[in-house]
């Protein structure tokens, strides 16, 4: 598994690395690799230097981020041939003093828009047929709910892995399988399908098992388990596809049934009235002058060193 350094980011990077970025221009269609060179600090991640050249030698570099800490997905970029996101992976990691270059391209797999653009749409809509969101047969609880569907403990641990996707993107960009069959569901949407088949909340199982069973789902993985090499968040899509075509055979023979299906939580029982606060409990702000609190000092003992404040009243 590609994971992360957690000491990467006390480590020293070489002073100065070349980071090389493959470019690309839809108006021209031109292609090509250029390099800059970018002085480093301990600490520093790809997207740093990426943002540094962009601010400080070529504005022109087109490239997509967000929140710059592994939460959103969006800075996912093929960075020395694996693809990761650039905001979790320290320069430390992928450069050193005896080889300070550093190769940044767009994901594989996906049509690319300009330069480290690339184009999710249809990454997206795969996502949206596998229906990833909790359907029940009672549509109006489910609108107009009376109480929360329950669950156990042990039926959330079941999933709670596969709750953990991002959508970066990773995942597809590392299949093989997605390199040939642009058709294919890709290990993201088969990892949520999955998520909902197992969820004891949802009854459209067999729903997403008849869109599972096709010539572009589940049966075309390979199980080659780059999906789950590159995850950043430790999720295991060839995982969750093995296990997701164990239940389509046993389902298939007629010896699969969704075990069981949660309940809704009984309406919480009705409040007393909340008994009254005692005299001295009492809020006093009305026999508080504020304009004299602001005045007197407030003094803190810190170490045999005295600091004094004053209060600050904001109305």
């Amino acid at each position: 598994m590609v994971g992360i350094d957690p000491k990467a980011a006390t480590k020293t990077p070489p002073k100065v690395v070349t980071i090389r970025v493959r470019r690309y221009n839809p108006v021209s269609g031109r292609e090509w690799w250029q390099e800059y060179k970018v002085e480093t600090h301990r600490g520093m991640t790809v997207l740093d230097a990426l943002l540094k050249i962009k601010e400080e030698i070529d504005h022109t570099l087109v490239m997509r981020y967000s929140c710059r800490m592994g939460v959103c997905g969006s800075c996912g970029m093929v960075i020395n041939g694996t693809p990761r996101l650039a905001c979790q992976t320290q320069i430390a990691e992928v450069a050193d003093e005896a080889n300070p270059v550093i190769t940044v391209e767009p994901l594989y797999n996906f049509p690319v828009i300009r330069d480290l653009l690339t184009d999710f749409t249809s990454f997206f809509e795969k996502h949206r047929k596998v229906m990833p969101y909790l359907i029940r047969n009672d549509r109006e609880e489910q609108e107009d709910p009376k109480g929360q569907y329950l669950m156990s403990r042990e039926d959330y641990e079941y999933l709670e892995e596969f709750t953990l996707c991002i959508s970066c993107g990773l995942c597809y960009a590392a299949c093989p399988v997605a390199a040939i069959d642009p058709d294919y569901l890709g290990p993201q949407a088969l990892g949520y399908l999955f998520r909902y088949v197992i969820d004891t909340r949802d009854e459209a199982w067999e729903m997403r098992l008849k869109i599972a069973d096709d010539e572009h789902g589940c049966h075309r993985c390979h199980y080659a388990g780059t999906c789950s090499m590159v995850c950043p968040k430790v999720v295991d899509p060839a995982q969750a596809i093995q296990r997701l075509r164990s239940i389509l055979f046993k389902y298939k023979l007629g010896l699969y049934r969704k075990k069981k299906i949660s309940g809704i939580s009984p309406p919480p029982k009705e409040w007393k009235p909340r008994k009254p606060l005692p005299p001295e409990a009492k809020p006093v702000s009305s026999e508080v002058d504020y304009k004299k609190l602001e005045e007197e000092p407030v003094v803190i003992e810190v170490e045999d060193r005295r600091i004094t404040l004053r209060h600050k009243i904001y109305e």
